[in-house]
Order: structure tokens, then sequence, then C-alpha cells
């Protein structure tokens, strides 16, 4: 992996590379990549875990969900659920299981694509949804603009996209490059490689220029977010997106407070701040800035329908029903306090019950309710 992120620095112009071009190598490099090369290890034994590792209750609560939006589009005799970033398939698995139990007619209609650029996960997929036959693989380019009538969703994919890093240099906004020097990986600073990091910042209406933000603020801008989004939409004919992840909104994502921003490592269930060492052995992530993300749909023709916190989107599904029953005799003790203490932690507002779901629509009634966005933030 040294080596690929040194012949291309030295294959640029300027002998260096901005952060977003190196993060892209060390996780998404077809052979070296973390996410690329199928390293990736999700779950209690890997490097991070995410709320389908924790059961099936994350994938049958949102499967309700997906259920109540294809009644919305008047029961259409396809409907079609595309998911982006699918793991190891877990949760496609979950969803579909509980709609075959539960929703058999919606099930058979179901038209359940995966997005995914990993090969190796892809081929772990493929062999934990054998069952399921009408699960295919897509690339953006198979789908045609305009033919989406369903879901696009994403549960923790946006945190993982490659990033600008910025910071504030006499009052000017500058990037952090990485090169190669002394026989070691180095950041430099120098003028902002594209416009479109200025235009982000107007998008977001955030002047991080002003006097409350200290000399060497730093932070992350998250490019590949919008131009995902303007794919994302072309898709849609009628129908949602549905995103999950961590996040906040712009004031606070940007606080002149938050000064070294919120880039983060995961190795072996540790996390650490520094990115340049387990090069495409490790999971880099930054929050969602869930603004940019509405601004940017509003742009692209979709329309926010919510935005809430995701232990109150699964409460709102269902989830304390299944506490409830918890006590109703039919399990033993320690299945009582694993499933508790699992469904607890779906919900723990300073874990994943934190996480933000944003839904946005597209050529449909936003005053439409769904069953999940009962409580809004």
């Amino acid at each position: 992996m040294l080596d690929i992120i040194i012949e291309a620095i030295e294959k640029s112009p300027n002998h260096r590379i901005s952060f977003a071009d190196y993060m892209d190598l060390v996780l998404y490099h077809p052979e070296q990549g973390y996410y690329s090369s199928g390293k990736v290890n999700i779950g209690s034994q890997g490097d991070f875990f995410t709320a389908s590792s924790l059961g099936s209750d994350f994938g049958e609560l949102l499967a309700e969900q997906l259920q109540e939006m294809s009644t919305i589009l008047n029961g259409s005799d396809s409907f079609t659920l595309i998911e982006v970033g699918a793991g190891l398939g877990n949760l496609a698995a979950d969803i579909l299981n509980y709609l075959k139990n539960k929703y058999s007619e919606f099930y058979q209609n179901i038209n359940y694509i995966i997005v995914e650029e990993s090969s190796g996960l892809i081929e772990q997929q493929k062999e934990n949804l054998k069952e399921f036959k009408q699960v295919t693989w897509k690339s953006w380019q198979d789908i045609p603009d305009g033919s989406i009538i369903g879901c696009i969703f994403s549960n923790e994919l946006i945190d993982a996209f490659p990033v600008h890093q910025v910071t504030l240099n006499s009052k000017k906004l500058k990037e952090i490059y990485v090169t190669w020097q002394d026989n070691q990986l180095k950041e430099i600073i120098e003028e902002i490689s594209t416009p479109d990091l200025l235009d982000y910042f107007k998008l977001i209406d955030i002047d991080i220029t002003k006097d409350d933000y200290p000399e060497n603020y730093r932070t992350e801008v998250n490019l590949q977010a919008l131009n995902w989004l303007k794919i994302v939409a072309n898709k849609i004919k009628k129908g949602y997106l549905l995103t999950i992840d961590y996040g906040y909104n712009a004031s606070k994502y940007y606080h002149p407070q938050r000064y070294q921003g919120t880039l983060n490592c995961y190795y072996q269930h540790r996390h650490h701040h520094n990115p340049y060492v387990n090069l495409g052995q490790q999971d880099i992530t930054t929050h969602v800035n869930f603004t940019a993300l509405e601004k940017q749909g509003n742009l692209l023709g979709l329309e926010t329908v919510g935005l809430t916190q995701q232990g109150l989107f699964l409460m709102a599904l269902g989830l304390g029903d299944r506490l409830s029953e918890l006590s109703n005799g039919n399990y033993t003790l320690p299945e009582i306090l694993q499933r508790r203490d699992a469904l607890h932690q779906l919900i723990n507002p300073t874990g994943l019950g934190g996480f933000k779901v944003l839904i946005q629509s597209k050529e449909i009634d936003k005053n439409q309710p769904l069953k999940g966005l009962k409580e809004n933030i």
C-alpha cells in the first residue's frame, strides 16, 4: 500500500496528493484498499460493528418502514430497493427474511439491487444471500436514469467517503495535502485544489474565515457526498432516499470549538486519529454533514421528508414493543439479557441510537406521513 501511495505522489505534478486522493487509495484501491480488498472486518471480532451486527431487529424494523413506503407508492407491481454498500449482506438478509414471512405479497414484488464497489465484499454478499433470487448486483452505470420506483437506502456509507481536509491559514481557506519526504508520509498546506470547496461552504451557509474560528482550524469537506447525491437523485423516478449515518447539522459540524474536525480511524475495535498507520488495514471515517445532504438534495429535486435520531426512528417502528415482549415468558434469562442489551444498543442516544436518519423523496407529497418519522428532531 505504501508503494502505491508513493507512486501516486511521485506521478502527481507537484509531488503531492490531496487527502481525499490519499483516503481513496487506502480505502478503495482495488487490490490493497481496506474496503475493496475484502479485508474489512465487521462485527464483535472486527474493526467496528454496525446496527445489523447486533441481530435481525434493525433490519426487520427498517423493513416495516420500507413496506409502508411501498403502500404510499400505491403498491406498485414492482418496488425496487437499492441498498448502497451492503457490507457482508446481513442487513439485506434480515430485511428479506422478515418481508418473506410477514409481507409475502410485497416480498414477491421486490426487485432488490445491491450497489457495491468492493469485489471482495460482493463475493461474501452473494454467498450470504444465495437463497434470495430477487437480489442482483449492479453498478450505477447499469441503472438507467429516471428508472427507479421505490427506495434507495444506505447504512453507514457516507461516513467512509474520501474527504478533503482543509485548514485556516491567516483567515484564508487552505488545503492539506500528503507528500513523501525524508522516507515518511508528511502533510503540507497549500492552496485549495478546487473552487468546489468554497462553493461547499456557500451551500451550507458557513463562513469559517470569520473571527470566531481560530488559526489552524482544521476540518473536512465531503465533496463526494454531493456528487453521489447527484447520481442517486437522477436514478429515482418516484420514491425515497433513506440515509442512516452518524453526523451533525452544519452549524454543529463546523462549530469553532470543533477545531480538529471529526476524522476517526478504527483498527481492531480501537479508535484513534492517525490515518497514516495501518495502511489499507484500518477504517477511516468522518461524520456526515446532514445540512449539506438536505440542501444539495433540494437543488436536485429531493424534498426532505424528515430527519430524526435512529433511536426515535426504531421506537416509532416498534422497537418498544419488542422490549415489552421479552417479559412474556417465551425467553430464558440469558436470552432476555442478551436481546435486551442488543435492543438498548440500537436506541442508546450516546451510541447507535444517536445516529441520524434522513429521508428525502422525489415526486411524492412530502406531507405524506411516515411511521418512522413520528418523532422528528
